[in-house]
């Protein structure tokens, strides 16, 4: 799903539910991004995240630049969410709630 560089640098939290594929780009200091692991782990969502403010910043720009060309938001904050193909930029409950219905969760 994604480059070799950003599998290298997620983390995995185990879930049963593991029918979609959700990675989240976080800041380990963030209270919204503290809620959105804990929304998804309350959902038993099986799902990977990387901190960016963890990483080397030459791979932080990588991450970036990868963000923006291929999901194209208007911004980048955090969390970011991909789910499968979509995104939600963002802390939004009801936003991830639709991403989980459509995975026939």
């Amino acid at each position: 799903m994604f480059p070799e560089f950003i599998e290298k640098l997620t983390q995995s939290v185990v879930g049963e539910n593991d029918s979609q594929e959700w990675t989240i780009f976080t800041l380990s200091t963030c209270m919204w991004c503290k809620k959105c692991k804990q929304y998804l782990k309350d959902k038993n969502i099986k799902y990977r995240y990387v901190d960016v403010d963890k990483i080397d910043p030459s791979e932080k720009s990588k991450v970036l630049t990868y963000l923006r060309e291929n999901y194209k938001p208007n911004r980048i904050s955090y969390p970011f969410v991909v789910c499968d193909d979509k995104f939600v930029v963002g802390y939004d409950p009801t936003k991830l709630e639709n991403l989980i219905n459509q995975g026939g969760n």
